[in-house]
């Protein structure tokens, strides 16, 4: 039988990355489209290692039309987007606000574009639970208001997904959407063969802490232990890489079948929080490596707590996370020793 094309934008990125190989062994046939401005073609050897065959991978900046056209003409019959690409570093969205709305929503423009001049029907959209802001009660569920972000990162995502709402809702559209808001991805696959692999300096908590425990980096920085939080660091909801990837194959599958509304919204988490120093805590138990840690300055733009209601995803798509914390972080540690021997 021939697989079902799935475009995969920023597919050579993290996230992006492990949701190939979970469509790829779902049935379908993912196709890459990435500009490797924040991956590497490591990646993309990773993903052929795991599967044993060769996944087509354009290397093209998604914000420009002219080559997502092409990519599009090439491929033929595809019947579906993901879209991962964006930039993604809540801290350096404050430094560097231009970046970000030039990237995320250019790129998303540009392939709005296209699929409605391929007719191609379905969009699973890469969003945040950055664009709840700093929600007045936990858990958020998808019905919790979204807020003023409190970063461009953020307010990208809150502009895209009224963006796509708004295409998918024009009286002549053929898109249909679903947004899946997630947490914190963590951890890695399996097999070591793919991970998170910042360039420069990790941005996000876990690549520090494993580079930290590798002796990369001489100590590990907590942003701020002042927090209203029971330890006073941030509260995030830490979700594995492979089970996000998963929730993104159930959301494309969901869309094939038509069902649903045009546009729905999930929120895909484990429906736990845990602070920094839990996280950290949590590592070395689930590891055995000490880490060096000192306690550092809040991070402009970082929301003090914040996790999921998982209950719509799991009602809903049927979908829900199956990996502990201690696992994801495990996987974190394999994937990172996996770079230092090589």
């Amino acid at each position: 039988m021939e697989r079902t094309k799935i475009l995969v934008t920023g597919g050579a990125g993290y996230i992006g990355s492990h949701a190939v190989v979970e469509l790829y062994e779902a049935g379908f046939q993912p196709v890459i489209v990435d500009d490797f401005s924040n991956s590497q073609e490591q990646a993309v050897r990773g993903i052929e290692e795991i599967l044993g065959v060769r996944v087509p991978c354009h290397r093209i900046d998604c914000g420009d039309v002219e080559a997502l056209r092409a990519v599009f003409a090439e491929e033929g019959s595809l019947r579906g987007v993901i879209h991962f690409a964006a930039s993604k570093a809540v801290g350096e969205s404050v430094q560097q606000p231009l970046k970000y709305y030039r990237n995320n929503l250019g790129s998303l423009l540009a392939l709005l574009t296209v699929m409605q001049e391929f007719g191609v029907p379905h969009l699973v959209f890469s969003s945040s639970c950055t664009v709840y802001g700093i929600p007045d009660q936990l858990p958020v569920t998808e019905q919790t208001p979204t807020k003023p972000a409190t970063s461009p990162y953020g307010n990208t995502k809150k502009i895209c997904e009224d963006i796509i709402t708004d295409v998918v809702k024009a009286p002549e559209s053929t898109v249909r959407a679903i947004l899946l808001r997630y947490f914190n991805p963590i951890g890695a696959h399996a097999s070591a063969k793919i991970g998170e692999l910042p360039l420069g300096v990790p941005q996000n908590l876990i690549p520090y802490v494993t580079q930290t425990a590798a002796g990369i980096r001489e100590k590990l920085t907590i942003n701020g232990d002042t927090y209203d939080t029971p330890d006073g660091t941030n509260i995030r909801d830490y979700v594995h890489v492979v089970d996000l990837a998963k929730a993104h194959v159930v959301a494309v599958q969901r869309l094939l079948d038509v069902r649903g509304e045009a546009v729905e919204v999930f929120n895909v988490g484990t429906g736990r929080g845990n602070s920094v120093l839990e996280v950290v805590h949590a590592f070395e138990q689930a590891t055995g490596q000490k880490l060096n840690y000192v306690i550092g300055p809040p991070r402009t733009g970082d929301v003090p707590a914040i996790y999921a209601d998982v209950t719509k995803a799991t009602e809903v798509l049927g979908f829900r996370t199956t990996t502990s914390l201690e696992e994801a972080l495990a996987s974190a540690w394999k994937w990172q020793q996996s770079l230092v021997s090589e």
